[in-house]
């Protein structure tokens, strides 16, 4: 609620300039249908506790009844049978009042309700930092997209100018044509790539706006800053990690919820073998209701208690509560597998944060290491040492080595947000900290 109070008031009025994460998220919990749909879901399942809390309250009710009778009544005699005619109007007018004074399957109800209510709750928590997950994936693909195009399109002019250069050679004789025909498929081969990236940035964007509720441009986003740099995850044990996830994570809450509805939905059901007992209070207007009190009018006050004993019901309470034990047992073992997936792909997105560090760096090096490898191979290559093979490797080893790089960045900033999303402490100032990633123009 704090994210969600946080943002709103963001939202309230955008920059104009770049849409960093914070403007993002301040549009999408506007405009997301998913995450709408979220929040009637929750307003639905939070009635659970009032649906059960119901059946524990007191019950009033009225009920009146008003008729024209037409009847014949035959009455025996001495001498013979008399038959008369009836034509009258009758009418029962009652208010009564019910208390339940024991009923185990209303408390289990109710009890089952408040789990239920609970499990909302928590789901609700879990969908708005699931936003914050959804919406970050689609701003970083878009950009590693609109990065790779970029990449796609600084190799293929340095393929065109090879290019040029090796037709240029043929022409005086200095080159083959095999140069030519190297240099060309790899052209196209950048070409290839460049489609596919515009391709990736197209269904990036769609995605994101789809989330934000708006239309984007890729020059709308805020894009990484040049001096990248990988803050380690604090503290940096995996076991802190672990018992914040198993204590925090919202799925996990809302799946011991669910284990707690279905444990009070096994006793709701066995509630079917005991006796309930309730007072209740009446008032009551009759006339004429039926044939033996024809003519006569009846002002009936009550007050009392009601015992109802099950005694026999063909065996379906204890088919019932079988049938809710087992489902129970399912809702317990989904939690366990759960449990297990979710500290699994919490290993695993720690894991990535924790080589980021060494990942990026080594990728940096990669990256000057290549630059200056296209120069000196086309020294080589001028001096008869290398062939025109050599530095189309080179310069596919660069902009190789630039891809890794920017795949490894977006990689860990995706996994730094889900170690929190996974641990359950996500909250609107850790997409803050990672505002400070972005360029805003």
């Amino acid at each position: 609620m704090r994210l969600l109070s946080c943002f709103m008031l963001l939202g309230l009025s955008l920059p104009a300039a770049a849409v960093d994460l914070s403007d993002a998220f301040a549009l999408a919990l506007r405009n997301d249908p998913t995450f709408h749909a979220a929040i009637a879901e929750r307003d639905a399942g939070l009635e659970h506790r009032a649906i059960g809390r119901a059946k524990l309250l007191p019950n009033l009710s009225y009920r009146y009844s008003s008729a024209r009778n037409d009847s014949e009544v035959t009455q025996s005699t001495t001498t013979g049978n008399i038959t008369q005619q009836r034509d009258y109007r009758s009418y029962s007018s009652t208010l009564t009042l019910q208390q339940p004074l024991f009923d185990y399957g209303a408390w289990a109800e109710y009890r089952q309700g408040v789990a239920k209510a609970l499990l909302a709750d928590a789901q609700f928590r879990g969908r708005g930092q699931e936003l914050a997950v959804r919406l970050f994936q689609a701003y970083s693909e878009a950009l590693f997209a609109n990065e790779q195009i970029a990449l796609a399109q600084a190799q293929r002019r340095a393929y065109a100018e090879q290019l040029t250069l090796n037709e240029r050679l043929l022409k005086g004789g200095e080159g083959t044509r095999t140069d030519v025909l190297e240099t060309r498929a790899r052209y196209e081969l950048a070409k290839a790539q460049e489609i596919e990236a515009t391709d990736n940035l197209d269904a990036a964007l769609h995605t994101l706006q789809a989330i934000v509720g708006e239309p984007l441009e890729v020059e709308d986003l805020a894009p990484l800053a040049a001096g990248f740099k990988v803050d380690p995850l604090a503290p940096g044990n995996f076991e802190h990690w672990r018992n914040l996830a198993v204590n925090n994570n919202a799925q996990l809450i809302a799946q011991r919820h669910a284990v707690e509805a279905a444990d009070q939905g096994v006793e709701r059901n066995r509630a079917g073998h005991l006796p309930s007992l309730s007072a209740y209070a009446s008032t009551g207007r009759s006339s004429s209701s039926s044939e033996s009190t024809y003519n006569q009018r009846y002002d009936t006050d009550s007050i009392g208690i009601q015992l109802n004993v099950p005694l026999f019901a063909g065996g379906g309470v204890s088919a019932a509560t079988r049938q809710a034990a087992a489902q129970r047992d399912q809702v317990q073992y989904q939690l366990d597998g759960l449990l297990n997936d979710t500290l699994n792909e919490l290993r695993k997105q720690f894991n990535l944060c924790a080589s980021s560090v060494a990942k990026i760096r080594a990728y940096e090096l990669a990256v000057a290491s290549a630059d200056r490898l296209i120069e000196a191979t086309r020294k080589s290559v001028a001096g008869g040492e290398r062939v025109n093979l050599d530095v189309l490797n080179a310069e596919q080893q660069l902009y190789g080595a630039r891809r890794d790089l920017a795949q490894a960045r977006h990689d860990y900033l995706r996994a730094w947000l889900q170690v929190h999303y996974l641990a359950g402490t996500l909250e609107a100032s850790d997409l803050q900290r990672l505002d400070r990633y972005f360029v805003s123009r």
